[in-house]
């Protein structure tokens, strides 16, 4: 009832439909009413009425229409009555109040009719066309075709190549995911990274250091002596120079790469 409930809130109406898109089936319904509280009884008869809009369908099953609440009763359109056996007092006072809740019936004694059904036998009524029930009906049910066997290839090849979603669903497509969008684009910039022109490249410290351990080599000059201006200019010059910031390059690309662990090295 809560997994209803839930579809309830999240499906969008669908009107009346004429064959419902999802059906549920409440074998031995009358263990969901035994000591039901007044609240819970609302609640299913309110799901019962409603959910139909959403085009859900809902079936109890269990052996006397008596065991189903009659606020939920009285919500059902279809009903399928198997024989029913009065060998008991009880008994006979149930079929007596399961006859009363039938529509009319051309039958002159449908209790009669109730209790003489055989197997693969029921009484049926169902909604019409205008909604309303149709006239009980004394009704030999066919029984189920099923192959108790694994299905043939070949059919089952047959039923996919003839439903109409093969021509939607028929195709498998592997769509590129991000991973492999990410993935190509490290690879196109290391790609071009090698196939740029390289500088000469300082001598570099062993693998075994982390690269953000490593420290930056800056070439050594030497320093005029004399003139006060002459320390300040120099390192003007060193900085600007193409050999070192080739250098501050390369330490930061490495740097990088060590820690998100990515490109080539």
């Amino acid at each position: 009832m809560w997994l209803l409930a839930d579809l309830f809130n999240s499906l969008p109406e669908v009107g009346d439909p004429e064959k419902p898109s999802l059906v549920f089936f409440f074998d031995e319904a009358h263990l969901l009413f035994d000591d039901a509280s007044d609240a819970f009884l609302d609640q299913v008869a309110q799901t019962v009425r409603l959910i139909r809009s959403k085009g859900v369908g809902i079936f109890f099953v269990t052996q006397s229409p008596t065991d189903v609440p009659d606020e939920v009763l009285a919500q059902l359109g279809s009903r399928v009555q198997h024989a029913l056996r009065a060998h008991t007092p009880k008994d006979a006072k149930a079929l007596k109040a399961a006859v009363s809740t039938y529509p009319h019936s051309g039958y002159a004694d449908l209790g009669r009719v109730l209790t003489s059904l055989g197997v693969g036998e029921a009484v049926v009524t169902v909604m019409d066309e205008r909604g309303a029930p149709t006239p009980v009906a004394w009704t030999m049910l066919r029984a189920p075709q099923s192959r108790m066997a694994p299905a043939d290839p070949a059919a089952m090849e047959a039923l996919v190549a003839a439903s109409p979603r093969q021509a939607t669903y028929g195709t498998a497509i592997d769509r590129e995911s991000a991973r492999e969008k990410l993935a190509a684009r490290l690879e196109q910039a290391a790609e071009k990274e090698e196939a740029s022109p390289a500088s000469p490249a300082p001598a570099q410290q062993p693998e075994s250091v982390p690269p953000s351990q490593r420290r930056i080599p800056v070439p050594r000059t030497t320093v005029p002596s004399g003139g006060g201006d002459a320390g300040g200019s120099t390192l003007d010059k060193v900085v600007s120079s193409p050999v070192f910031k080739h250098a501050v390059r390369t330490a930061a690309r490495e740097i990088v790469r060590g820690m998100f662990r990515t490109g080539r090295r």
